[in-house]
């Protein structure tokens, strides 16, 4: 049976997953790229030179074994981009998931194919929905649940994730787009560990206690 992961995903103290403010020029508003800096610096992202670390360990986890992602309408664009019919997504043209993508909006549109095994499909469905979807598009594989915090948060409480990784770094961002709202008492559905690196990260595992049949 194929899993429902959550990969990398960033978070200040305060909870926000993104910044206020997101624009096209700035894709997670006020905090800038603050909250990936971690990541920017291990080797699976810079190769040589990067860090080889716990910080590496937990990065180099987000593409093997992935079949297909599911992504929010903010992960793929910027605000306002639904009403652009020639948008093509904030990724370029090689964009780095190499796999079918799933964008939930509520304006879908024809799928657009990136090359590369990158296919956007648009759906405007229920989390349940689009899972079943993105899983016969996996041939098998795991789904990947790539943000934003919105759709995260609707697929943990849907009962449909069964590991998740967030990580949890040290700044304020005091507005945005928080990830914990609503999600009260998660330990009683996850077994939690939490790992903390010199990069002044915490690296925290959600894994479900109990998992739901396909």
């Amino acid at each position: 049976m194929s899993n429902v992961r959550v990969h990398n995903f960033a978070i200040s103290l305060d909870g926000f997953g993104t910044g206020d403010g997101r624009t096209a020029d700035a894709p997670f508003g006020h905090a800038g790229e603050r909250l990936h800096e971690w990541m920017f610096a291990t080797h699976s992202w810079q190769g040589d030179g990067g860090s080889l670390g716990a910080d590496n360990a937990f990065a180099e986890r987000y593409v093997p074994g992935i079949g297909a992602e599911i992504m929010g309408a903010g992960k793929f664009g910027h605000p306002g981009w639904q009403d652009d019919p020639d948008f093509r997504g904030a990724w370029g043209d090689d964009p780095p998931f190499h796999t079918p993508v799933f964008v939930l909006t509520h304006k879908p549109r024809p799928s657009i194919d990136m090359g590369g095994g990158t296919v956007y499909h648009f759906r405007d469905a229920s989390p349940a929905d689009v899972l079943e979807q993105a899983r016969a598009a996996a041939g098998g594989q795991d789904v990947r649940i790539g943000g934003g915090a919105t759709v995260i948060r609707q697929f943990v409480t849907a009962g449909l994730v069964d590991h998740m990784h967030i990580v949890q770094v040290p700044i304020l961002l005091g507005r945005g787009v928080r990830l914990w709202d609503d999600l009260e008492a998660l330990e009683e559905k996850f077994s939690i560990e939490a790992v903390s690196t010199p990069s002044g990260v915490t690296h925290l595992t959600f894994t479900a206690k109990q998992r739901r049949p396909v």
